[in-house]
């Protein structure tokens, strides 16, 4: 009907040129104005154009295009029947211009902005009608009316008191013009629960303007003096229904992050909680009961809105048949946590009631106040003095100079210890008065800081409860509660139970004034600590359960009358409880046990994975806290002796000052050296052979024999492998809640981000330069662009990213570089806003959003920390730098494997695929997944990735790869368009049509399994099952409760038989498929592991053993060919290193072998001084990180293998050494006993040979630790 199009014309952006500048005119001139003023342009544009002559082609058919979207702007029935009666007579006359001849009719205008209310409709006698209001002010003060309160007693309406929270809702305005009965159900229920809702209709494009000019909050208002007449409301919280980015909504959403600044300022400016809550529109309540929020359902109420620091998102109901619906239920919830932070706000902070609650598993090992990174006690304790400052009843502790963190602590792990809960809750506080009086004793068992006067407890006592059953059961409620007696059976067979007579669950914690600080229970019981998680449908125990129930109850029915509660660092377990894994609903144990409880949740900055369970499941709002300072390993002992040697050598080797004999005898040391580290298996020395082969060196004997030019040559890949070890970086020691880091650590942080790019001077001249300096305006504004550009980039292909990936576009030159390290260094010492962003949340603040990462991959971006960190758009993967590093990490896989096979490719590949890697490298895993099999990402106009197109054999030229796809529980809901994506390229693969099983081994599998009737031949997805999470292969490690290691591998299997994907279809997604799994396993010959960051190495956690370890057993446990030994052939692990920073510079993409990749890293933390001395300087804390890396040192010798100079070390380091065991027995004895236990472990079972004499020794310890060794080593039996 018309030739004018609203797009961009040949060769410019946006609309034509005539329309931009009629834009101008509507735009407030502001960048997140436009669509706005875009709206408003459309709503006026015909009325202004009809003065234009209609004999004007062009503006004629501007003028129809206006007319049609007029009509479809305003919607409704009428209007959409107007606008195909103008559609159709245009069409009929042949004409745009023959519309003129035509009087559409009069347009029924619903205003673009306005606000509504059930009793509005109902004052106006008419059910029918649509009544209105423009200004919310005028809306606040109807509602606030006599008359209001009196027609609502007319129609029995309930009505919130005068005195309820004031909140904001955006609602959608095509729903209110569409009359979607759920917008008056859902403030009919608001209003009916103690809410005051202020429901304001908008077209979702402008509600950044609602926040800017329409509301405000009470401190605000105080503040700035708004006037009594003003149009503005003061509100307690605002509650999107929308979804979607605030700035732009829907429209803005396929450029989520260009004005994320402008989001956050003006949440930040409002400071009160920002809410989504809506009905799903892409999902129905059925699939959404069964399966969760799926697809890109997720990133509308998820992914986009946390950009902006959304908090609490909450499923409100979602499609039946073509209606919207509500589930009541779920519309209290939301009012219950919307309480729940205004409760904060308005309660004087002398009068707040807050619960920290810190962590404790595994058990005894000396868990108890560790999180990782972070110094949990000092962090406590600085916590504690700044809630003091703001007015908190911390119970005096501020005023003790006794009290300590580490007392505190120390206190919490003798309630948490067996003996203390079953005596019951009434005797708990003598249990600990004996406990402090033994440290004053010297019992070496004990903790020595409770030997401080008062315990160094700072005037706590124990605040602790008995609670019965029927108590929890009546607490509870009968439908949860009956699930828990299912599972749990009788009162005595759950953990947490006290002795005594009633058999009552003991709930416990320390009393600091209105302060409670408590240990979250653990999930299991003795012996079965991972029986939670082993069964999809079981139930925290009651004791777990009770924990949370007496935590909410308030102090006058017996309870510790929390309105808050700190989970005090990474991470808890509350949000890994069983139910729906995204979307909670009334059966979803973290929804039921948090309730309407805040929760802030200091979580690492550096994992934005993990924190998105926090985040969605567990209601958490983040405060984000930095990664510890960067250490350079260094060389130690006889590795700096062996750089001494080899840099004597090869000095006298270019100068000719050394003789035949001189260079004899530094060959000799040297070897001599090399042997005592253990490096040949590293850097081997091959030794020519006749026929042209070489053979490995092994006997000193032979050293004399070897030519200069390849001794020279080796000696080379010595020093190399030297330096390699000397500049690995590790965190050193833990971070500190809120402490700025000193110079040192200053420097160590740029250090580590630059590398050779600046020089220590320079490093040390940018921190002497930003005292002098100062902050500054124009910093900021820096900062700001700095801001906007990374979330541009973080919703792009990934191409023009931060510092970490791409140095040169950024850093063009020195002098910028000292520029953004100042920068950098002025954000780092901003760590005191993590205190700052808990302070403002338990105040019912907001806290501003930032992404999730850590500084050597992103640079500035993710700092400060004390943020609400988020994710990445789940579309977008793999952005286009992933895919690059992706496909060169592939191709050095191959190359690697072809050269130790004889040229052949392998038939199955197994990839780890972890939703922290993912989200941190942009989707490399996936990249490296699909270069495997020979398939690209396919983008769609906006970007996003919409399909894995399989790329022609003759352009990858080689075979398809097969893939088993080991998928962590948080990639697989996190990512689940890209499971579905993956899914469907697999099937497309299994069946591609002139490709011969040889050159695809995906085909070929699947046509084996097809010959075997086995279902879904295709199916390459696998993980836990549906809302379960690990392999629990650590937990048994942990525990010590396994036998031979190739039940390990079993473990994983059974844990990870489950299928998924879009094929899987009618709600069978978690399909367990073992025989699928079967065949992918027996024909893995190796496997792929990403490594993210320089914190989370292979030895430093226990999940890569447990995962990657396990799955590598997995497959060794199947495969029918056998080695020369006669035992099956070892499966090949790839290790790709993705740490960024100033090693990512070269463009290289790291890839070593397992094995090479745990002696590096065992050489350059665990076994090196200069790591250990930093962590015994972090206390009980400390002791456990050394602690936990002993049991993953067990892991590893059972999932794969360890060199006996490991062990050897470790026990030379830790345990032999008196020094040391001293101070670690005296920080934290479990966590000393656990040492001493690992390594006597090791040698039971195997992994390790030693002498009687250090055997002897190492009982000698663990029986003064325990003061019993019941045979320790004994009890484990050895590998045959």
């Amino acid at each position: 009907i018309g030739t004018f199009q609203m797009g961009a014309e040949q060769g410019s952006v946006g609309p034509p040129p005539a329309v931009k500048a009629i834009l101008s005119k509507f735009s407030s001139g502001r960048e997140e104005d436009k669509l706005l003023g875009y709206i408003k342009m459309l709503k006026v544009g015909p009325d202004l154009l009809k003065y234009i002559p209609g004999d004007n082609k062009k503006v004629a058919d501007l003028r129809t295009w206006l007319e049609v979207y007029r009509y479809w702007n305003q919607g409704g029935r009428v209007n959409f029947t107007s606008m195909l009666q103008l559609i159709s007579n245009a069409c009929r006359r042949g004409t745009a211009v023959a519309v003129t001849d035509w009087i559409p009719p009069p347009l029924q205008v619903t205003p673009d902005l306005g606000l509504l209310h059930p009793l509005l409709t109902l004052e106006h006698g008419n059910s029918d009608s649509k009544v209105y209001m423009t200004s919310p002010a005028e809306y606040l003060k109807w509602r606030l009316s006599d008359k209001c309160k009196q027609l609502a007693k007319d129609k029995s309406f309930h009505l919130a008191p005068s005195t309820a929270p004031r909140v904001a809702f955006l609602l959608f305005r095509k729903h209110v013009i569409t009359e979607q009965r759920y917008i008056f159900d859902l403030l009919t229920i608001v209003e009916k629960n103690g809410i005051i809702p202020i429901p304001i209709f908008i077209n979702g494009v402008e509600a950044h303007t609602v926040v800017r000019d329409l509301l405000t909050s009470r401190s605000v208002s105080e503040k700035s003096a708004i006037r009594s007449n003003s149009n503005v409301v003061a509100v307690d919280a605002v509650v999107s229904t929308i979804g979607f980015p605030l700035v732009g909504g829907p429209a803005g959403s396929m450029e989520a992050g260009r004005n994320i600044a402008v989001a956050k300022d003006l949440l930040r400016h409002l400071n009160v909680p920002y809410f989504i809550a809506a009905p799903l529109l892409l999902q129905s309540i059925s699939s959404w009961r069964s399966q969760g929020v799926q697809g890109l359902q997720s990133v509308v109420l998820y992914a986009l809105p946390e950009l902006d620091g959304a908090i609490d998102t909450c499923v409100l109901g979602g499609l039946v048949g073509d209606k919207i619906a509500l589930v009541p239920e779920r519309v209290r919830k939301l009012t219950s946590r919307i309480k729940g932070w205004v409760e904060l706000r308005q309660t004087p902070p002398e009068d707040r009631r807050i619960a920290i609650s810190i962590y404790g598993f595994p058990p005894n090992v000396g868990a108890v106040g560790t999180a990782a990174l972070l110094d949990v006690p000092q962090s406590l304790e600085n916590l504690l003095r700044r809630l003091a400052a703001e007015g908190y009843d911390v119970g005096g502790f501020e005023k003790d100079s006794n009290g300590c963190g580490e007392s505190l602590v120390a206190a919490l792990a003798v309630l948490s210890e067996n003996p203390s809960i079953t005596a019951g809750a009434d005797n708990m506080q003598k249990k600990l008065n004996d406990r402090i009086q033994r440290a004053v004793d010297g019992d070496p068992t004990t903790a020595a800081t409770l030997a401080k006067p008062g315990g160094g407890l700072g005037g706590a006592v124990v605040s602790a409860f008995d609670v019965s059953r029927n108590q929890l059961d009546e607490t509870l409620g009968e439908y949860m509660a009956s699930k828990v007696r299912k599972h749990w059976g009788e009162k005595s067979s759950s953990p947490g139970v006290s002795s005594k007579g009633n058999l009552d669950l003991v709930v416990s914690g320390l009393q600091l004034g209105n302060i409670w600080i408590t240990v979250q229970p653990l999930l299991g019981v003795e012996g079965d600590p991972m029986r939670l998680l082993f069964e999809r449908d079981l139930t925290p125990h009651p004791q777990y359960v009770a924990a949370y129930e007496w935590m909410k109850k308030k102090v006058a029915d017996g309870g510790v009358g929390a309105q808050a509660v700190i989970h005090l660092g990474m991470h808890g377990t509350v949000e890994w409880l069983p139910g729906l894994p995204l979307g909670n609903d009334k059966r979803t144990w973290p929804d039921v046990l948090l309730g309407g409880l805040p929760n802030i949740y200091v979580y690492a900055a550096n994992n934005p994975s993990e924190s998105i369970l926090a985040k969605r499941r567990g209601y958490g709002t983040l405060v984000s806290y930095n990664v510890p300072p960067y250490g350079r390993a260094g060389l130690y002992l006889d590795l700096a002796n062996l750089k001494d040697l080899v840099a004597d050598y090869r000095v006298g080797s270019s100068s000719g000052d050394y003789d035949k004999n001189s260079r004899s005898d530094l060959r000799d040391a040297i070897w001599a050296a090399c042997e005592r580290c253990e490096l040949l298996k590293d850097v081997p020395l091959l030794a020519p052979k006749e026929g042209g082969e070489s053979v490995h060196v092994s006997d000193s004997k032979d050293i004399a024999t070897i030519p200069d030019a390849i001794f020279d040559s080796w000696i080379v890949d010595v020093d190399n492998y030297l330096v390699i070890l000397q500049e690995r970086l590790f965190s050193s020691g833990l971070h500190t809640l809120g402490r700025p880091p000193t110079d040192v650590e200053l420097n160590s942080y740029l250090s580590a981000f630059y590398g050779e790019k600046l020089s220590d001077a320079d490093c040390n001249k940018v921190i002497s330069g930003m005292y002098e300096s100062g902050e500054s305006v124009s910093l900021l504004e820096k900062l700001s662009q700095l801001a906007i550009s990374f979330f541009g980039f973080l919703m792009s292909d990934g191409t023009n990213g931060g510092s970490g990936t791409d140095d040169a576009s950024i850093v063009s030159d020195h002098s910028s570089r000292m520029n953004q390290a100042t920068e950098i260094a002025k954000l780092l010492m901003k760590n005191t806003e993590e205190v700052d962003s808990i302070v403002n949340a338990l105040s019912g603040g907001y806290v501003p959003a930032a992404p999730g990462g850590d500084l050597l991959r992103d640079g500035a971006s993710v700092l400060p920390t004390g943020r609400n960190i988020h994710a990445l758009d789940p579309y977008r993967m793999p952005g286009a730098a992933a895919w690059a590093r992706g496909q060169k990490a592939a191709d050095e896989i191959l190359r690697q494997h072809r050269e130790a096979n004889n040229g052949l490719y392998p038939e199955t590949v197994a990839v780890t695929l972890w939703g922290l890697d993912a989200i941190k490298t942009r989707g490399e895993s996936v990249a490296i997944l699909l270069a495997l099999v020979g398939a690209a990402p396919v983008k769609e106009g906006t970007g996003r990735v919409v399909r894995y197109d399989l790329l022609p054999l003759e352009e990858i030229g080689r075979p398809r790869i097969d893939i088993l796809a080991s998928m962590s529980g948080i990639f697989r809901d996190t990512f689940a368009n890209i499971v579905d994506l993956l899914d469907d390229m697999f099937e497309r693969a299994a069946s591609a049509p002139n490709e011969p099983p040889e050159m695809n081994f995906i085909k070929k599998h699947a046509g084996e399994l097809i010959s075997e009737g086995v279902e879904r031949p295709a199916a390459r997805l696998f993980s836990n099952p549906p809302g379960d999470y690990g392999s629990m292969v650590n937990e048994v490690v942990g525990s010590g409760e396994w036998d031979k290691e190739e039940s390990l591998g079993e473990m994983w299997k059974g844990r990870n038989v489950f299928s998924y994907g879009k094929n899987e279809g009618g709600g069978k997604a978690g399909t367990a498929r073992p025989k699928v799994l079967e065949k992918l396993l027996s024909t893995t010959e190796r496997v792929v592991q990403e490594i993210d960051s320089v914190e989370y190495g292979l030895t430093d956690i226990q999940e890569y053993y447990a995962n990657t370890g396990a799955l590598k057993k997995a497959a060794e446990n199947r495969q029918l060919k056998k080695g020369a030994d006669g035992k099956a052939k070892k499966v090949a692990v790839s290790i790709v290193e993705a740490f960024g920073g100033s090693g990512e510079q070269k463009g290289k993409v790291p890839v070593r072998d397992l094995q090479d990749t745990l002696r590096i890293e065992y050489r350059s933390k665990l076994l090196n001084p200069k790591w250990r001395d930093a962590m015994l300087k972090q206390g009980s804390g400390g002791a456990y990180e050394v602690s936990q890396r002993m049991t993953a040192m067990v892991g590893w010798a059972a999932t794969d293998e360890l060199d006996n100079f490991v062990f050897d070390q470790a026990a030379e380091r830790y345990a032999l050494d008196d020094e040391v065991a001293k101070k670690l027995r005296t920080s934290n004895p479990e966590a000393f006993k656990n040492v001493v236990r690992r390594l006597l472990e090791a040698n039971g079972r195997g992994m390790w040979q030693t002498s009687d004499e250090v055997l002897s020794k190492l009982q000698e310890l663990y029986s003064e630790a325990d003061d019993m060794v019941e045979g320790v080593a004994s009890t484990f039996v050895k590998r045959p």
